[in-house]
């Protein structure tokens, strides 16, 4: 098959997928509905994990502190600031600030974290990142008029020019007759923010700066040699990954309409790892269909308990829906790193200049700057 006709085949499904989800809040419950908007929220910070992971090769434990980052952030801004149920503070400002400025106060943390983690690499900046959990931990318990400690915050729905994104707007929207509430409303903004993040996503790994990380991850030493800034390079892949989280936690928050300490732990850390490694790290297309897998399967299973022989129902002893989804995400992050192997195992080796290959050279027009 020709290349021109894969392109071509990849375009049509690419359409159909997105002719299919915008007419899916047609066609589901709502207990699908919510669970796709749970899934596309995972998908952002997915996107922004596989091009820190799978495009610069920075391994990072802190993604869910940038997450909680960004979900608290929208919390407090948008608020009523002349509210005082619970003594939480807030500022009042309007969900689209919010949103904007959510994501940027996460780029910003991601920033000052960064020249820590331009220092690192590997296992040492994973440890090094997994601090930032256990401080986030500790600072969404304690600053309480800000995070509303264990208790949480109730998170303020999103609107446009008075557009409301919740089960309360009065206009009683209604298109070919069903009912569009809260998670039709928030079905189509998330589709818009997740495409927006996906496009974004694939201009980044596809452009020079996306290289530059590629080289960086294969070889600093060889990326240094070439001409590029490595620590540079760190800096901005963990600046846009942070973004990428404070987008997904602002999404989240949105979708749960209420966020608490716990839902930001090591665990949703370790959640987004397993989403990157089962999509294939370093494709963008991959993380979408890892987060949805890895976000659905175990409230699938959870609902379903009941109809499958060996699985104990919810809230009952035994094997249950949230042991049978750990067990399937570890033997999907083994096949993914079996088969992952073996496919550089194949792959023919590239040819990679080195140093002393560069000193040599008399053509300074082959050399690779950031």
């Amino acid at each position: 098959m020709s290349e021109s006709r894969r392109n071509r085949i990849r375009i049509q499904a690419l359409c159909l997928g997105a002719l299919l989800m915008l007419l899916l809040p047609f066609l589901l419950d709502d207990f699908w509905l919510q669970l796709g908007l749970f899934a596309m929220g995972y998908a952002v910070g997915a996107i922004g994990l596989t091009i820190l992971i799978g495009t610069a090769g920075q391994l990072s434990l802190a993604h869910a502190f940038f997450v909680a980052f960004g979900a608290y952030s929208y919390c407090f801004l948008t608020a009523p600031a002349s509210s005082t149920a619970g003594g939480l503070a807030g500022l009042g400002l309007s969900p689209i600030v919010g949103l904007v400025v959510g994501i940027l106060l996460a780029g910003v943390a991601g920033a000052l974290f960064a020249p820590v983690a331009s220092r690192l690499r590997g296992i040492y900046l994973g440890l090094a990142s997994l601090a930032l959990v256990f401080i986030g931990q500790y600072l969404l318990l304690n600053l309480t008029s800000i995070t509303g400690g264990h208790g949480g915050r109730i998170v303020e729905p999103f609107a446009i020019a008075g557009f409301s994104f919740s089960d309360f707007d009065p206009t009683g929207l209604q298109i070919a007759g069903v009912a569009f509430g809260g998670l039709h409303r928030n079905w189509y903004l998330f589709l818009g923010l997740l495409a927006l993040a996906a496009v974004i996503g694939i201009r980044i790994t596809g452009s020079r700066s996306g290289r530059a990380m590629m080289m960086v991850r294969d070889s600093e030493p060889a990326a240094g040699a070439l001409g590029i800034d490595v620590p540079r390079v760190k800096i901005v892949a963990f600046t846009i990954s942070s973004m990428y989280a404070g987008g997904c936690g602002v999404m989240l928050a949105l979708a749960f309409g209420s966020i608490v300490p716990d839902s930001f732990s090591l665990a949703m850390s370790v959640s987004f790892l397993v989403m990157v490694v089962v999509g294939g790290a370093g494709r963008i297309s991959g993380a979408v269909v890892g987060a949805a897998f890895v976000s659905m399967l175990p409230l699938v299973l959870t609902r379903y308990s009941g109809s499958i022989p060996f699985l104990a129902e919810a809230g009952g002893s035994g094997f249950g829906a949230s042991q049978l989804s750990q067990t399937i995400f570890g033997l999907a992050v083994i096949a993914a790193l079996l088969m992952r192997h073996r496919r550089s195992n194949t792959r023919p080796r590239s040819t990679v200049r080195t140093e002393a290959d560069s000193n040599t050279s008399t053509t300074p027009q082959g050399r690779l700057s950031s």
